[in-house]
């Protein structure tokens, strides 16, 4: 046994003592009911209400305190004890002097550990160094930590054990737990922007007879009673649009989705997808609906429309700009997209394999090599190659041409969207194509038939949008990493040798301290 684990043995060991001797006193060491408390961030707003001292210089009673909070610093100075807690709105001191909370609060004190939970009745007012502070005079127990809190958390072991222990993560880190409230409030803000705009939420299976929607590989599961093979959706796309079919004109879902493919800075098995459809728009529907949710997620946040991103600098202030993909594929490959030859040969020049590939996907993998990691965005890239679009209407004037947008920022997809094809005898073409030659284990290796069926019954002219909203929340908050924003992110198996294991995270970068100290 390791001597940090030896030691963290005996802390716990201490504590279970502690905790035999609140019981001792007549308390409850997991505490009850306690209510009326105040938010921390509304107490610290009543500072304005405190008095000044008075000539003497004493300090008169200010407004009343009642609040409830984690143990994250404490300090004793003879009769006296100096506490930080704080809860999930901010942090705040708290003055315990032994005359004022009387012997019998002071003997519960001193069974007070780091990380214990405790509920606090006092006054407003200022220590002689002038710091904001609830005078107790009455403490109660809430509940007793029987576990030591992290010293400290450095490095990669550390940040794996951030992820794995999330409870933990967000009481000592102040950075996590505002980066999960932020994300509710975004999460918020796209609900209530749609729903300004009479768009409804619904549900749609999670499991699924047929994964399609999107090109992913999904999970697979059986139901025993039925004998039937499911999947976990890859996408809810698919339903929604029956929903249109159905007459319901503007839907929307915020869904989790499940793709069976790699882990990285960017990608996590399990994730969080909000896909809309309006009936009688189109993509430039969706363009401006795109601008009014991410408006209304930075308004949410903090209003602030320049933002910080991995180092620099951008700018989500409306309207963005838009270029087709054929002027972005120009401008940053060098050639046109219709240009076979110096397709062909830009392609084989960087290594992509040739013999025998379409044009249409050497020229895809040509502009997510040149083109995406240049776009610094936020900026819409409009109309691409139809050919990679299944489930998208193709232009008028030109059928090469599919209306289909994506967002970038910093040469990430945020957001994905399109003029809905809602032509069933194309659509059922398309998906004949796009089905030959899949594996059997591939997604949309199955004709969806009832789609097909449903759209035969007229699916109006729409316009569909797809956000990626960890990414979305990625972006806004800074974060480095898509599991610094999902709270429990899929990690590989505890103890795993992460020497042979393929990589998952960044393994270098400043992880937040711990706010705990005093002991």
């Amino acid at each position: 046994m390791s001597d940090s684990a030896s030691h963290g043995e005996d802390q716990e060991q201490v504590r279970r003592v502690k905790l035999e001797r609140i019981s001792a006193l007549g308390r409850d060491p997991w505490g009850h009911r306690f209510d009326d408390h105040q938010p921390i961030h509304d107490v610290r707003a009543l500072e304005p209400h405190v008095p000044p001292k008075d000539e003497a210089g004493h300090q008169p009673p200010g407004p009343v305190a009642r609040i409830a909070g984690r143990v994250m610093l404490r300090r004793t100075a003879g009769k006296a004890i100096f506490l930080d807690l704080r809860d999930w709105t901010g942090k705040i001191q708290v003055f315990c002097g032994k005359s004022q909370v009387g012997d019998e609060h002071w003997a519960l004190l001193q069974e007070m550990d780091l990380g214990d939970l405790l509920g606090i009745d006092g006054t407003l007012g200022y220590t002689k160094t002038g710091e904001l502070t609830i005078f107790a005079t009455k403490i109660t127990f809430l509940g007793k930590s029987i576990l030591p809190p992290p010293e400290k958390w450095h490095g990669l072991t550390d940040v794996e054990q951030r992820y794995r222990n999330r409870s933990v993560d967000l009481f000592s880190n102040q950075e996590s737990m505002s980066a999960f409230l932020s994300r509710s409030r975004i999460i918020a803000a796209v609900r209530s922007t749609l729903g300004a705009k009479n768009f409804i939420e619904v549900e749609t299976p999670t499991m699924q007879a047929i994964a399609g929607g999107a090109a992913a590989r999904p999970f697979v599961t059986h139901h025993n009673t039925l004998d039937l093979e499911l999947y976990l959706r890859i996408a809810p796309e698919l339903y929604l649009k029956r929903l249109l079919v159905g007459g319901m004109e503007r839907v929307f879902e915020i869904a989790r989705v499940f793709r069976n493919e790699g882990i990285s800075t960017r990608h996590n098995p399990e994730f969080t997808m909000m896909e809309c459809y309006q009936a009688y728009g189109d993509y430039n529907s969706m363009m401006d609906l795109t601008e009014s949710i991410f408006t209304a997620a930075i308004k949410a946040v903090d209003g602030q429309f320049v933002r910080p991103l991995n180092g620099r600098s951008v700018d989500f202030t409306p309207p963005w700009s838009r270029w087709t993909y054929s002027e972005l594929f120009l401008e940053h490959v060098g050639c046109e997209i219709h240009d076979t030859v110096a397709v062909a040969s830009k392609a084989f020049a960087k290594g992509f394999d040739t013999e025998g590939v379409a044009h249409d996907v050497l020229v895809s993998n040509l502009f997510e090599e040149y083109v995406e990691d240049a776009l610094e965005g936020p900026v819409f890239v409009t109309d691409y190659p139809a050919s990679l679009c299944p489930l998208t209407k193709r232009k008028t004037t030109d059928p090469a041409v599919a209306e289909r947008f994506e967002l970038f920022v910093q040469g990430m997809e945020l957001a994905n969207a399109y003029t809905e094809l809602n032509d069933p005898i194309l659509q059922e073409s398309l998906f004949r194509n796009q089905l030959a030659g899949q594996k059997a284990e591939d997604s949309m290796a199955k004709m969806d038939h009832e789609f097909i069926d449903a759209l035969k019954h007229a699916m109006p002219p729409a316009g569909g949008l797809g956000i990626g909203i960890d990414r979305m929340v990625m972006v806004l908050l800074d974060k480095p990493s898509i599991r610094d924003v999902i709270l429990f992110p899929l990690l590989r198996p505890k103890g795993q040798d992460s020497a042979s294991a393929e990589p998952l995270e960044s393994e270098n970068r400043p992880e937040p301290k711990s706010e705990f100290e005093g002991m």
